[in-house]
C-alpha cells in the first residue's frame, strides 16, 4: 500500500505519563503504516518544559499560529506533589492555558457517542457540545498568600496616569487573594466563534454565566453575546430555525440535565473546564470526547480532553498491562489529520482520518472495548487491554482501506 503524503506539517506536541505511551502506540500502529506523517515536533513533557523554562510551550503555540493545525497530548499541570516528584525549578502554569492564551480562541468539546454505550442520563439522546472560552479568567490569574492583617486593593493605572482604586477586603488576619482579567476583544472573538459554530452545526446556542453576582465581569460577556446576536446573527439563526438565549449558570445546569441534549453550551473558561468533564463522564467516559481549540484567525489545535491517566502509568511502570481508553487521543490525531487535509485540499488524508474514526467506532460496536467502556455496555463484554484494542482497530482499518 502506498502511504498517503502530507504537503504541510502539523504541530505535534508530546505529553506526559500514560497518554505519552498511548501517543506513541497510536502513531506506530494506526498512522505511520498508512501516512507519510509530516509533523513539527515539540516535547511538552514536564521534564522538558522544566528544562526549557517552559519556552517549548510558547514555541509550540507560535508554530500552530504559523502552520494553522496542531495536535496535543495530555500534559501535567504541576502542583506541590509534582514539584517534589519531578524536582522542578518552579510550579509551571498549565501548558494548555499558555497555548490558549497565545491563540486566543474557543475550545469546542463534544462527546463521542457510540451505539451501545449508555449515557448515565437516559434523556440525553444527542451529544452536548461545550464551547469554552480559552483566554484569561482563572488560568491567567495572579495570587497572593496573605500572612498578616492589611488592606487588599484593586488598582488600575491608565496610560494617562489616572488611577482607579477600590478596596477588596480589609484583612483582620491571614488569607488568600486572587485577581483575574479578560479583554473586550477576546470576549467578542469568543462570542463570534460560538455563533458561527452554531450556524455551521445548525444547533441551538446557550450561553450562561453569573452576571447577578459578577455584574461587571460576567455582565460584559452577557452584553457582548446579546449585542452580536441582535446586530449580526438573529436573522441567520431564525432562517435556520435555531435559537440563542442566555440564562444564569445554575439555571442552565438544571435545564441541561432535563434536556435531550443536542445544543451548544457556551461557558467561560473555568466553567467550561468543569462542565465539559461532567458532560463527558455522564455520556460515558472522559476518554470519549473530542476537543478542538479554534482561534479567530483560523488556527486549530486538537487534544484529548482528559488528564494523563496517572494511575495506569504507575501500573505500566511496574510492567503491568493496562486497559486504558485511547479514543480521545486517537480522535485528536484524526481531527488534526482531517483538518490538515481539508486546508491543503488533500482528500486522501481527510478520508483516512474519517476511515480511522469509523474503524474505531465499529470496533467498539463489535464489543471489543477497554475496561471503562465495558462497564457501560449491556450485556457487558470482556474488556481487552490497550494493545488488543488498538490491534482490533488496525485490523478493521486495513480491511476498510483495502
Amino acid at each position: 500500500m502506498l502511504k498517503i503524503k502530507m504537503q504541510t506539517p502539523i504541530v505535534e506536541m508530546d505529553g506526559d505519563e500514560m497518554t505519552r505511551i498511548l501517543w506513541a502506540k497510536i502513531k506506530q500502529e494506526l498512522i505511520v503504516p498508512f501516512v507519510e506523517l509530516n509533523t513539527e515536533y515539540y516535547d511538552l513533557g514536564l521534564e522538558n518544559r522544566d528544562r526549557t523554562d517552559d519556552q517549548v510551550t510558547v514555541q509550540a503555540a507560535e508554530a500552530i499560529k504559523r502552520l494553522k493545525v496542531g495536535v496535543k497530548c495530555a500534559t501535567i499541570t504541576p502542583n506541590d506533589q509534582r514539584m517534589e516528584e519531578y524536582h522542578l525549578k518552579k510550579m509551571w502554569r498549565s501548558p494548555n492555558g499558555t497555548i490558549r492564551a497565545i491563540l486566543d480562541g474557543t475550545v469546542f468539546r463534544t462527546p463521542i457517542v457510540c451505539p451501545g454505550i449508555h449515557s448515565y442520563i437516559p434523556s440525553w439522546t444527542q451529544p452536548i457540545t461545550v464551547a469554552r472560552h480559552s483566554y484569561g479568567d482563572l488560568y491567567k490569574d495572579t495570587e497572593f498568600r496573605i500572612d498578616e492583617p492589611g488592606k487588599a486593593e484593586l488598582v488600575f493605572t491608565g496610560v494617562d496616569g489616572e488611577i482607579l482604586r477600590q478596596t477588596i477586603y480589609d484583612f483582620e488576619g491571614t488569607g488568600v487573594l486572587q485577581g483575574c482579567f479578560n479583554k473586550d476583544s477576546s470576549i467578542r472573538n469568543f462570542a463570534r466563534s460560538c455563533f458561527e459554530y452554531a450556524l455551521s452545526e445548525k444547533k441551538d446556542l446557550w450561553f450562561s454565566a453569573k452576571d447577578t453576582i459578577m455584574k461587571k465581569y460576567d455582565g460584559l460577556f452577557k452584553k457582548t453575546f446579546q449585542e452580536l446576536y441582535d446586530t449580526e446573527y438573529k436573522a441567520r439563526f431564525e432562517a435556520l430555525g435555531i435559537t440563542y438565549f442566555y440564562t444564569l449558570i445554575d439555571d442552565a445546569v438544571a435545564r441541561v440535565v432535563r434536556s435531550h441534549g443536542g445544543m451548544i453550551w457556551a461557558l467561560k473558561n473555568y466553567d467550561g473546564d468543569v462542565m465539559s468533564d461532567m458532560i463527558s463522564s455522564a455520556f460515558g467516559s472522559l476518554a470519549m470526547m473530542t476537543s478542538v481549540l479554534v482561534s479567530a484567525d483560523g488556527c486549530f489545535e486538537y487534544e484529548a480532553a482528559h488528564g494523563t491517566v496517572t494511575r495506569h502509568y504507575y501500573r505500566h511502570l511496574k510492567g503491568e498491562k493496562t486497559s486504558t481508553n485511547p479514543v480521545a487521543t486517537l480522535f485528536a490525531w484524526t481531527g488534526a489529520l482531517k483538518k490538515r487535509g481539508e486546508l491543503d485540499g488533500n482528500e486522501a488524508l481527510t478520508a483516512f482520518g474519517a476511515a480511522l474514526e469509523k474503524a474505531t467506532m465499529d470496533t467498539i460496536q463489535a464489543g471489543v472495548v477497554t475496561g471503562d467502556l465495558a462497564l457501560l455496555m449491556d450485556p457487558k463484554p470482556q474488556a481487552v487491554d490497550t494493545d488488543g484494542f488498538l490491534a482490533a482497530i488496525r485490523a478493521r482499518l486495513e480491511k476498510a482501506l483495502a
